[in-house]
Order: C-alpha cells, then sequence, then structure tokens
C-alpha cells in the first residue's frame, strides 16, 4: 500500500517531468508539422472517465479531421481509416500522439501506468461490479489492456459484425478482465513490468511477451 499511496506519485511525477523535458525536441517537432499541415490545429482534447470515475479532459495531439467522432465509424477507428491524416498516421503508428497525456501525469489526472481512461459510452458497457472498481487506480499512459489491445483498429477492421457490437460483446468484456487483474496485482513490479513490455511491443508488435511473463493474465480469444 506505501508503493500504491506514496512511491508510484512521486515515479509519476519525476518520470513525467523528466520525459517532458527529454522529449521536447520531438514535442516542438511534432507541434510545428501539426500547425502547418492537415487542418493546422495541434491538440486534441476529450472527456474521458478518470480516477474515481471522475471526468477530466485527455490530451493528445491530433491526428484526425475535426468532428471525426460524429461522422464514419464514430468513436471507434479502423485500419486506414479515411478520417485519419496524413501525418496523424504515423503519429498514431509511433504513438506520438499519447506523449501529450504526460502533461495529464503531471498535472495528477493520470499515472505512468493504469487503466486506460475511455470514453463514456465505452466505459457505461462493463458491467456494475467492473465499473466500481476498474478506476480505483488513476488511469494510464499504458497499461495491460494498452499493451494487450495495441492493435484495436486492426480486429475492429477484421470483424464482421457493427462496430458497436463487437465492441461490446468482445472486446469491452476482455478489456474489462484485464484491467481487473491489474487491480488484482498491481505493484512496483507490475508496473515496472508494464513499461518495459510497452516499450518492447512498439519494436515488437507481434511479441508474446506479456503473456510470458504475466501467466495468470486473462488469455483474449477474439
Amino acid at each position: 500500500m506505501f508503493y500504491i499511496n506514496y512511491v508510484k506519485r512521486l515515479i509519476d511525477i519525476s518520470a513525467s517531468f523528466l520525459a517532458i523535458i527529454f522529449l521536447s525536441p520531438i514535442l516542438l517537432f511534432t507541434t510545428i508539422c501539426l500547425l502547418f499541415t492537415g487542418e493546422h490545429y495541434v491538440f486534441y482534447f476529450q472527456e474521458r472517465v478518470g480516477y474515481k470515475n471522475k471526468k477530466f479532459n485527455i490530451y493528445k495531439f491530433v491526428t484526425m479531421i475535426k468532428n471525426s467522432p460524429n461522422i464514419g465509424s464514430g468513436i471507434y477507428t479502423k485500419r486506414n481509416d479515411p478520417r485519419v491524416l496524413f501525418f496523424g498516421k504515423f503519429l498514431r503508428k509511433t504513438k506520438i500522439n499519447e506523449l501529450p497525456q504526460l502533461f495529464n501525469v503531471l498535472f495528477g489526472q493520470m499515472s505512468i501506468v493504469g487503466p486506460r481512461p475511455l470514453v463514456d459510452k465505452t466505459f457505461h458497457q462493463y458491467p456494475k461490479e467492473i465499473k466500481n472498481k476498474i478506476y480505483n487506480s488513476k488511469p494510464g499512459l499504458t497499461g495491460i489492456g494498452s499493451i494487450i489491445f495495441r492493435d484495436e483498429e486492426k480486429l475492429l477492421t477484421n470483424t464482421k459484425l457493427p462496430l458497436e457490437v463487437y465492441y461490446r460483446k468482445f472486446i469491452s468484456p476482455f478489456k474489462g478482465n484485464l484491467e481487473i487483474w491489474y487491480q488484482n496485482n498491481k505493484s512496483f513490479y507490475t508496473d515496472m513490468m508494464i513499461i518495459f513490455i510497452t516499450i518492447w511491443v512498439i519494436f515488437n508488435p507481434n511479441s508474446n511477451l506479456p503473456y510470458k511473463v504475466f501467466k495468470d493474465l486473462p488469455n483474449m480469444k477474439l
């Protein structure tokens, strides 16, 4: 509990502050590129469910056209989605679009590791018992759900079911099980291994390492 209540926040502050400084050239370069490409705006702010189910605005670099949640496939993004901007494809593939969330971590709205913050629509697809527990930890920049569903766009592209039905029947239950696993196993070791695996799968996207490290992890069979 000492780690959860004190050390984890200290790590979040230190890691996010140092990462912002270290990655500032990438943040600045991305900002300039977005100002002069696409629709010429830089940041995307979206309300998400956070710690103890309270709402907050998540920060991201823009990767899609304006009003994209209200057109096409809505809140679900498929592979080669026509709403994704040309430079946005690169940002999404490299996960650079997620870097502004370091400021969410620094400000105390998020943690480096935790459950991914969801929009209301997907959050309310969880059963009540999961909704009551999933955000007993601050939402994370990365997490076990983010790792396992790192190529969610591919899953949504390949399904023949309506996207909302597929998400509700298959993805949401699996994600819920993963996030409950994290709540039951959160520790310094778990967080450090999730950070390591996050970096690993960026360079080895087809790796099965999460299941080798965490042998009791719920098995995702989609």
